[in-house]
C-alpha cells in the first residue's frame, strides 16, 4: 500500500480510528527518480498510520554528515507528506564543512572544484527518507524520527554521502560472496554542570566555537565494573536504557568503565549497515537524554578532565558466506589423530592449518586491516584529540599489531564463542568517528587483504613493543598515510578522499594556530 498523504485535524486526522488517504500528490522527486523500493513504500504506508494514531506533531529528517553528526530539519505534520513525496532541500555546503561549521571549500568560486562543480553557490542537497528507519523519539513529546538518503537534485546520490558510501562497499563485499556482521562497544564520559547548576550555552563562530562548559564528575574511576559504582549512577543508567531500548535500539548492557564519570554502552551485533545506524542514534540519543535531564555527555575521546582512561570505540566485525550463511572467520576443527582432511578449495573456511584462530579468509582480511591500518585511521579517528588516546600500557592501542584475546593489541582476535562465531576487534577507533566511514575503511582494508591474500604475520604477546609499527601519532601524520595509500582512493574514489582529506587538513591548520593553555603555562612568564 502506498500511502502519502495524511487527512488533517479537520477532517480526523488524530486518534486511533484514523486511516491514512490514498496518495493524491504522485510524480514527486522520489517517485520521479525511483529512489524507493516497494520495501520503502510500504514502510510509508505503516508511518502514516503511525503518525495518524499517535498524532505525533513533528518529525525530524536527519542525515549524518562528515563527522557523523546529525543535521537536518523538524517538519510539521502537515509538511510530512510533502517531505515524503520529494524529500527535504538542505545547503550542501553542509558536507563541507568542519568541526567548526566552517566552510572549508571556496563554493562561491566555482564551487571549489568539487563533483563537477554540483557544491557550487551552496546549492541545495535533496534528503530523501529511509522510512524502514522511521522511529517515535520517547523523550521528545509526539516527535518522530527519520535517517535520510543524500541526492543531488537531478536525482543522483549526492557524491559526499557517507551512509551510501558505506553501502557502495557494502555491495562490492557482497559482490565478492560476503556479508559484514558489527558489534559496537562505545565508551562515553558524563558529567554535572559545575556548581552553579547549568551548561551555559557559549557563543562561538565556524573556526572559532566557544568555550566548553564547565562541568564535574560523576564518579571518580579507577573502579572498573564496580557494581556499586554503578548503582550511584542508576538514575542515569535507568534514563539511558528507556530512551535507547524505547528507539529499538539492540542495546546490550550499559557499564562502568575505568576513568572518571566514564561510561560504555555496547549494542548487539547486526548487519553492518544496521549496525552503523545504530551507532549513530545511540549517541544522539545518549546526549539528547543527558541534556534534557541535566547532565553532560561527550563521545570526545580524551576530556582535558581525563588523566587515566580515554574512550574508544572497539568494533567487533565478521564475515558471512552469502552462499551457505557460515560464518567465514571460523576455522576448522582440528582432524582427529589418523584421520584424512577432507579436500577443499584453496582459501576456504575449511582450509585452516592446525591450531589457528582464523580461517583463512579470516586471516586475510585482519591483514588487511593492518595492512592499512595507518592511512584507516583517518576515519577511526578523525579529531585531533582522538590521537591523545595512543598510549603505551593504556589498554588503547599504539601498535600496529594482532593478538588472540589479547586488549592491547590494535586488533584481537576473539574466538568462536557459542552462537557466535570468530571475530576480530578493532580497537584503534575513537567513539566520535563517523559510523559509516570507520565501517567503509576497515571493509577497504579487509577487502584488499582477501583480494592478495596477505598475511597478517604471527600473533603479537608484546603489544607495545617499541619495535612493532606504530599507528599515527597524530592526525597530520594519519592524513599523509591515506594520501600514501592508493586503495582507498581506488575504492572509494579519488574526488572522496581529497574532500575528506581537505576538510581534516582545514582542522588541523586551526589546532595548529590556536595558542594553547600549555604554551602559555609553559613560556609565558620564562622567556
Amino acid at each position: 500500500m502506498r500511502s502519502a498523504d495524511e487527512r488533517p485535524r479537520a477532517q480526523g486526522g488524530d486518534g486511533p480510528g484514523a486511516r491514512p488517504l490514498a496518495s493524491a500528490g504522485a510524480g514527486g522527486f522520489v517517485e520521479r527518480h525511483g529512489l524507493w523500493d516497494e520495501r520503502q513504500h510500504v514502510a510509508a504506508g505503516q508511518v502514516r498510520r503511525v503518525i495518524d494514531e499517535l498524532g505525533l506533531d513533528k518529525v525530524r529528517f536527519s542525515f549524518a554528515d562528515q563527522h557523523g553528526v546529525l543535521r537536518g530539519k523538524t517538519l510539521t505534520r502537515e509538511a510530512v507528506p510533502g517531505a515524503l513525496r520529494s524529500g527535504v532541500t538542505a545547503p550542501s555546503s553542509l558536507l563541507l564543512k568542519d568541526t567548526s561549521g566552517r566552510t572549508v571549500f571556496p563554493v562561491f568560486s566555482g564551487g571549489g572544484g568539487l563533483a563537477d562543480g554540483r557544491f557550487a553557490g551552496a546549492g541545495d542537497i535533496v534528503l530523501v527518507p529511509d522510512m524502514t528507519t522511521f522511529r517515535v523519539l520517547p523523550w521528545a513529546e509526539r516527535t518522530g524520527w527519520i535517517l535520510c538518503d543524500l541526492y543531488h537534485p537531478d536525482g543522483t546520490p549526492a557524491a559526499f554521502c557517507s551512509r551510501g558510501l558505506l553501502r557502495g562497499r557494502l555491495a562490492a563485499l557482497a559482490d565478492a560472496g560476503y556479508d559484514l556482521t558489527v558489534g559496537v562497544e562505545l565508551e562515553f564520559h558524563v558529567y554535572r554542570p559545575a556548581a552553579d547548576g547549568s551548561v551555559p550555552v557559549a557563543p562561538g563562530r565556524p573556526g572559532a566555537p566557544g568555550p566548553a562548559p564547565e562541568v564535574e564528575p560523576l564518579s571518580s574511576g579507577s573502579q572498573l565494573l564496580h557494581e556499586e559504582g554503578l548503582d550511584r549512577l542508576d538514575d542515569l543508567v535507568d534514563l539511558l536504557y528507556r530512551g535507547l531500548t524505547g528507539l529499538d535500539l539492540p542495546l546490550r548492557s550499559v557499564e562502568l568503565e575505568f576513568g572518571p564519570s566514564q561510561l560504555e554502552l555496547t549494542l548487539d551485533a547486526r548487519d553492518a549497515a544496521q549496525a552503523a545506524d545504530d551507532a549513530l542514534l545511540a549517541r544522539s540519543a545518549v546526549r539528547q537524554i543527558c541534556r534534557r535531564n541535566g547532565y553532560h555527555a561527550t563521545f570526545m575521546s580524551r576530556p582535558a578532565t581525563v588523566e587515566t582512561a580515554s574512550s574508544g570505540w572497539h568494533l567487533h566485525q565478521s564475515l558471512r558466506s552469502r552462499a551457505n550463511g557460515e560464518a567465514a572467520f571460523d576455522p576448522t576443527p582440528d582432524p582427529a589423530p589418523g584421520s584424512v582432511p577432507t579436500g577443499s578449495a584453496p582459501g576456504s573456511v575449511s582450509d585452516s592449518a592446525p591450531g589457528e584462530p582464523l580461517s583463512p579468509v579470516g586471516r586475510h582480511y585482519l591483514a588487511g586491516l593492518l595492512e592499512h591500518a595507518p592511512a584507516a585511521t583517518v576515519f577511526t579517528t578523525p579529531t585531533v584529540n582522538g590521537y591523545k588516546r595512543y598510549l603505551p600500557m593504556s589498554l588503547a592501542p599504539d601498535r600496529v599489531v594482532w593478538g588472540i584475546d589479547n586488549k592491547g593489541a590494535m586488533v584481537r582476535v576473539v574466538g568462536a564463542q557459542g552462537e557466535g562465531g570468530a571475530r576480530l576487534e578493532n580497537r584503534s577507533g575513537e567513539p566520535a568517528a563517523n559510523p559509516y566511514l570507520y565501517i567503509a575503511s576497515q571493509v577497504v582494508s579487509g577487502m584488499d587483504g582477501m583480494a592478495r591474500r596477505l598475511d597478517p604475520g604471527p600473533p603479537t604477546t608484546d603489544p607495545y613493543d617499541a619495535g612493532a609499527r606504530g599507528l599515527p601519532g597524530s592526525l597530520d601524520q594519519a592524513l599523509n598515510a591515506l594520501d600514501a595509500d592508493p586503495v582507498f582512493a581506488k575504492a572509494l574514489g579519488q574526488d572522496v578522499v581529497s574532500w575528506f582529506t581537505t576538510i581534516k587538513r582545514a582542522e588541523f591548520a586551526r589546532y595548529l594556530a590556536h595558542v594553547s593553555d600549555w604554551e602559555q603555562r609553559e613560556y609565558f612568564d620564562l622567556v
